[in-house]
């Protein structure tokens, strides 16, 4: 067995011509990892990636199928810049879309990866979807070949989503704003556009609250569909009385969920990348179209929740 521990570096750290051959030297996670593959009879190559294109060409042999992946991160952000890039090579043109691709899907199924978390920063998406922890319980979940799929949310902006997003809420100075647009989910209406919206959370595993207000209380990376939540501010008028402002907050779930803006530049964070949202957004579930390796065996197939 080949397995390729795939780290990410942060450009800004690279020479103009960089192909990361002064990348720092390996994690003590990654080499933990790769001590434990190998006293298994795994080979093992280390490498690191600062772009796109790196990503890319590192890709090759595992999308070949001749090398497992496993991917070295601190933050949801990396693991999700790696899918991103399969998804891309895995997506067939609309075009042109293949007979034996399923019907509920716009991808193939993505090469299988594992994550191992460099320690002492782990992504949520670890403990979301309770992937092992220790470097040498990420080589036995390779070892051992274990699968479990899981849902992916793709959305029109060309990227993915692989616990959820968060659409207002925070702004970048920490101040609790409000914003309005129209979201659907599926033929339900949330907000119509017209009303204040103080966030909306799309989430496809784990919860989600905005400052102590709870809003998807649970969402099943398995299950096929998508949790969505939208906190609105309603007044409440009582006679004799001043009126008082009460947050209503409606959920529902289904296969895809659209958000257009009404108001510019509305605050987004994206397994945690911020960013503004500023044109309509869809996000649709791509049924189990990625896999993680699990030392666990889930015979119902539910995604533990923290």
């Amino acid at each position: 067995m080949s397995v390729m521990i795939l780290t990410l570096k942060d450009p800004a750290g690279c020479g103009d011509a960089c192909g990361c051959g002064d990348a720092d030297p390996p994690r003590v996670p990654v080499l933990a990892c790769a001590d434990a593959l190998r006293a298994g009879g795994a080979s093992v190559d280390l490498v690191t990636a600062c772009s796109d294109a790196e990503i890319d060409a590192a890709m090759k042999p595992v999308e070949a199928g001749d090398a497992q992946l496993i991917i070295a991160a601190a933050t949801d952000a990396e693991i999700r810049a790696v899918v991103r890039r399969l998804v891309r090579r895995y997506a067939p043109a609309p075009s042109k879309r293949p007979g034996d691709l399923p019907a509920d899907r716009t991808i193939f199924d993505l090469p299988p990866l594992a994550v191992l978390a460099l320690a002492p920063a782990v992504p949520n998406l670890v403990g979301l979807l309770d992937l092992p922890r220790d470097p040498a319980a990420v080589a036995t979940a390779v070892l051992g070949a274990k699968l479990r799929r899981l849902d992916l949310l793709r959305h029109d902006g060309g990227s993915v989503t692989l616990t959820g997003a968060l659409i207002g809420g925070v702004d970048a100075a920490g101040n609790v704003g409000s914003w309005r647009g129209r979201v659907e989910v599926d033929d339900t209406v949330l907000s119509d556009g017209e009303e204040p919206v103080l966030a909306c959370s799309i989430r496809n595993a784990g919860s989600s609250e905005v400052d102590g207000l709870p809003l998807v209380t649970h969402s099943d990376a398995t299950d096929g569909l998508i949790e969505v939540a939208v906190a609105v501010p309603v007044l409440k008028r009582r006679l004799f009385r001043e009126a008082s402002v009460r947050l209503e907050v409606r959920r529902a779930r289904g296969r895809g969920v659209s958000v257009t803006p009404r108001d510019s530049d509305v605050p987004t964070v994206d397994d945690g990348v911020a960013a503004t949202l500023n044109r309509k957004r869809s996000w649709w579930v791509e049924r189990g179209a990625w896999a993680t390796y699990t030392g666990v065996t889930y015979s119902d197939a539910t995604v533990p929740q923290t």
